[in-house]
């Protein structure tokens, strides 16, 4: 018999109410804060965002894994409370909308080299509790034609995107080329533009969760950051 497990990840996402959270369940069509909250897609095609619906609107810290064997998710959910406790909150971040490697996101306008760090500290400080990637996972990740770097940290990390190949973005659409990109960046733009210039305060910690293998994530616990200074 299978044995489901469970995959977890750190992302940051803004709280619930924030205007771009509000901004990304309509253009998503979903609400990983309530997975009940399915609203009408304001865009013309929803094909368009099936990726990032699946995963909700975040950005990646900790990417997703399995639980090592002998670690109890209530052990990691207290880790990641008290991580959050006592790192202090961001200054607001101003983002804009790029399109990187085909899909488009939302990044931050200019260098923030501490974010980076504290991305990285998220990464190292939960390792412990991550199984490592099955031989399938790794050869699936390995056909993203990595460098040399990613590869490594791929095989340290589970994830190729850590450290000095971490970039902060929060996704809005599947990979788009051509028309496809011609048709859905000026809708974007129209939604997202204002908002994302207001910026964002890196102020939370969000453990998602995916319950089963092509489950959708939805937030299982949110942890302010600072609560503990």
């Amino acid at each position: 018999m299978t044995v489901v497990q469970p995959r977890y990840a750190i992302y940051f996402t803004p709280p619930v109410d924030h205007p771009l959270t509000q901004a990304a369940v309509a253009w998503l069509g979903r609400d990983a804060f309530d997975p009940a909250n399915t609203p009408a897609i304001v865009h013309r095609d929803a094909s368009l965002t099936t990726e990032p619906r699946r995963y909700g609107f975040h950005a990646t810290l900790k990417a997703p894994f399995r639980l090592a064997p002998e670690a109890r998710i209530e052990d990691f959910e207290a880790a990641v409370a008290r991580f959050a406790a006592t790192h202090r909150p961001f200054p607001v971040v101003p983002l804009r909308l790029e399109q990187i490697g085909g899909f488009y996101a939302l990044v931050p306008d200019a260098p923030c080299p501490a974010l980076n760090d504290f991305a990285g500290a998220v990464v190292g400080a939960f390792d412990g509790f991550r199984a490592p990637p099955t031989d399938d996972e790794l050869a699936r990740r390995k056909q993203a034609d990595l460098d040399d770097v990613e590869t490594a940290h791929l095989e340290r990390w589970g994830y190729p995107y850590v450290f000095e190949r971490f970039r902060f973005h929060m996704t809005l659409s599947n990979r788009v080329t051509g028309e496809e990109a011609s048709s859905i960046e000026p809708e974007l733009r129209d939604r997202f533009d204002a908002l994302a210039r207001n910026g964002i305060l890196i102020d939370a910690l969000a453990l998602f969760e995916e319950s089963e293998p092509g489950a959708d994530f939805h937030v299982r616990s949110y942890f302010q950051l600072g609560a503990g200074l």
